[in-house]
């Protein structure tokens, strides 16, 4: 993907293709401006072309700032993932999930913190953000969909803002643009992630990964002097944990006992394959 000729980050089939200027059936009087039309089905329709102006704009006003001084916001799923990607990629940091009250105007609240930029991916879900955010002085950019109020947002991003491939095309045009601008790419063909890496769900690897590895682990030294041989098996993946616990029964057995030095090195060397 490389930039349009009419100026816009990607080529306007792409923004197509994502639904990103898919709308709901409810307009609301501060998005009037954004709206291409209404379609026969009630669906209101945003113009791609302010979409794109505002993205770019958010974009470069997103580069200005140290990556440290940006929040993003994101309560729902389908933003949660494609803003985890964007904060890997800048450094920004990223509140996924439900925003607690207090987070900024309460020094008390465990994870306070004092942004100079906020984005917020929903301003219905995030609304106590975006409250907090003007108590501080704090700009925002938000995005925003046919249904949304504006109030407290600074700048907004007309799109839409519920659908998954929609949001992970706008984190992806995000992420190359602030770090083209930070100086890690110079390029877009640097960019080496596609649209698809910004869909994936971040969450789901976490918990299915990195917990069980750590819990086992930990538990291991515990439960007997024989760990160090299990610890290397059982963070592996099911099949290949199975195998070592099997292959460690016949050790236990009479035959390894009677057996000369070579067959017992021979299967330690089994052992460490099955681990392997």
């Amino acid at each position: 993907m490389t930039e349009n000729k009419t100026g816009m980050p990607v080529k306007q089939e792409v923004f197509l293709e994502a639904g990103v200027h898919i709308g709901t059936k409810i307009r609301t009087s501060d998005m009037r401006e954004f709206i291409f039309k209404r379609r026969d089905d009630g669906l209101y329709i945003l113009d791609l072309r302010k979409s794109a102006e505002k993205l770019m704009q958010a974009a470069k006003v997103i580069a200005k700032h140290k990556p440290e001084e940006v929040t993003v916001v994101a309560s729902r799923v389908y933003s949660s993932n494609p803003a985890t990607r964007f904060a890997e990629l800048t450094g920004v940091n990223l509140i996924k999930g439900r925003f607690i009250p207090g987070t900024m105007t309460n020094m008390n609240v465990r994870g306070f913190m004092e942004p100079r930029l906020l984005l917020v991916c929903d301003p219905k879900g995030e609304h106590e953000a975006l409250v907090e955010s003007a108590k501080n002085g704090v700009p925002v950019i938000g995005l925003c969909d046919t249904d949304n109020e504006t109030k407290f947002i600074d700048l907004i991003v007309p799109i839409n803002n519920k659908g998954k491939r929609s949001l992970a095309l706008i984190f992806y045009i995000l992420s190359r643009e602030v770090m083209v601008a930070q100086g890690k790419i110079k390029s877009y063909d640097e960019f080496t992630y596609d649209i698809s890496y910004f869909e994936q769900q971040v969450m789901a690897e976490e918990k299915k990964v990195a917990p069980p590895e750590s819990a086992e682990v930990a538990a291991q030294p515990e439960a007997a002097p024989e760990a160090p041989a299990e610890e290397k098996a059982e963070p592996a993946p099911a099949q290949a944990a199975e195998g070592p616990a099997e292959k460690k029964e016949e050790p236990a057995a009479e035959k390894p006992k009677k057996a000369k030095k070579p067959k017992e090195e021979s299967g330690s060397e089994g052992e460490e394959k099955g681990e392997e």
